[in-house]
């Protein structure tokens, strides 16, 4: 039933705010769709938040109309981190959670993704039976044919200060004190919880772009942009940089000398902290066809299982939870850790790096040592449509002779967006001369192709 989905990508429904199908309209219908699949007994009770994006008002009241009308009781949360949203789903014990955010995107651009009662992300599957009911309303023109009780809305206005507790507790009785951090929020979601986190942790918080006006979230700042707060940790003589992202669910860090550390090398830190406290669940890490091959080289020799499946943080947390592991990430710095949170959570996954760099009196330069990544590259590129890659002759011949090329020394994937109109190609290969020339070769297939 996955594959029927329209509205919902890797990451809910996303698009430019007010085009279809990021428009009230669809919000309305998807507001009375949540309402009616999650109903228990004849009540349903679903948490609302959002990031700083000046699309939220619309997309927040829109939703609320429609969950509503069909009798729902809502909770608004008002401008939070997802994480922040799917852990107050859980601990209201609400029937489902949404997030109004296109994460890392342009403020043009808008999103919503939904949770379940215990703040995990939907399967494709629950996705696909909202998305009938939505289409299904919107052909009759929202035309109502059930007359359901019409429920109320509420304002938590702890909801903030909640969370906040929520996420110092992940490192239970430890602190910060005497580190030095530059925080990027992104003009985001956790401008108003991240740096009360770790400024209530010990820490001193150097704070950059925490100053949202609506049009300014991801604009050359956060986890996309760790430049920004490299300078900031030399210019400062930081001990660490952390960059979130507009919704503040994924992390990028810089060391002490301004040197990037992504989600691999995050995760893997993390993996091998937890391997010698004996907190690795089956000694196995969940990654994604992104995770460097380098990973795999510094769990195997650590005796850690790497098992690797579709890119998005939603396909990790369906293993996770399936196979009954702890711990995934994407490369992006999607960390999921589900001794402490049901999602992924940039600022958790953060306060797990500081307090692991605090117990062994590491700087993050050296903790980043585990693992020596192969030289990889991924290049996006817009497309005219997504034709099935399967279809495409030219370019399943380009990354055959890709392969070919590169035997048992790299990898190559390539894939379409599920958040844009784009593809991607990525290329591993222990030697960096090769990664241009065939990256061109299958992008030019493309362009043969007619996308």
């Amino acid at each position: 039933m996955a594959q029927d989905r329209r509205l919902f990508g890797t990451d809910g429904i996303r698009g430019i705010a007010n085009q279809y199908p990021m428009t009230p309209e669809v919000a309305l219908q998807l507001g009375k769709a949540v309402a009616r699949h999650f109903r228990k007994n004849g009540e349903v009770k679903v948490v609302i938040g959002k990031d700083t994006r000046l699309s939220g008002y619309l997309f927040e009241n829109a939703i609320t109309a429609g969950l509503v009308a069909a009798g729902a009781k809502v909770f608004l949360l008002g401008p939070l981190p997802t994480p922040a949203v799917a852990h107050i789903t859980k601990s209201f014990a609400a029937d489902a959670g949404i997030m109004i955010t296109a994460s890392h995107n342009p403020a043009s651009h808008n999103g919503i993704k939904i949770f379940d009662s215990q703040g995990g992300k939907l399967p494709d599957e629950e996705e696909a039976a909202i998305e009938h009911v939505m289409l299904d309303a919107l052909k009759k023109n929202g035309v109502d044919e059930n007359k359901d009780t019409i429920g109320k809305a509420q304002r938590i206005e702890d909801a903030r200060g909640r969370y906040i507790s929520f996420a110092k507790a992940s490192i239970k009785s430890a602190n910060l004190e005497g580190l030095t951090i530059v925080l990027d929020c992104a003009n985001g979601a956790a401008y108003s919880t991240a740096p009360v986190v770790f400024k209530e942790l010990g820490a001193r918080v150097i704070n950059l772009n925490n100053s949202p006006d609506g049009e300014n979230i991801n604009k050359n700042c956060g986890a996309t942009h760790p430049e920004v707060i490299a300078d900031a940790v030399k210019e400062h003589a930081a001990d660490i940089g952390v960059a979130l992202d507009g919704d503040a669910d994924r992390v990028i860090m810089v060391d002490e000398t301004g040197k990037e550390v992504d989600g691999d090398h995050l995760l893997a830190i993390t993996a091998l902290e937890m391997k010698k406290q004996g907190t690795l669940k089956k000694d196995t890490v969940v990654g994604t066809q992104y995770t460097n091959k380098g990973f795999d080289e510094a769990m195997k020799q650590a005796g850690i299982t790497v098992i690797r499946v579709e890119n998005g943080d939603r396909y990790i947390l369906e293993k996770l939870h399936n196979e009954g592991y702890s711990l995934g990430g994407e490369q992006s710095g999607h960390l999921v850790l589900l001794d402490y949170a049901t999602t992924g959570d940039g600022t958790i996954a953060a306060l797990q790096i500081l307090n692991i760099m605090k117990q062994r009196g590491k700087k993050l330069s050296e903790l980043a040592q585990c693992m020596t990544s192969w030289p990889q590259k991924i290049e996006s590129f817009a497309v005219k449509e997504k034709t099935p890659l399967p279809k495409l002759k030219k370019v399943q011949a380009a990354i055959a002779q890709a392969e070919t090329a590169l035997g048992d020394k790299g990898r190559v994937f390539v894939r379409y967006s599920g958040t844009e109109q784009k593809a991607r190609i990525m290329i591993e290969a222990k030697d960096s001369a090769k990664i241009d020339t065939l990256i061109t070769s299958i992008k030019t297939a493309f362009q043969e192709e007619g996308l």
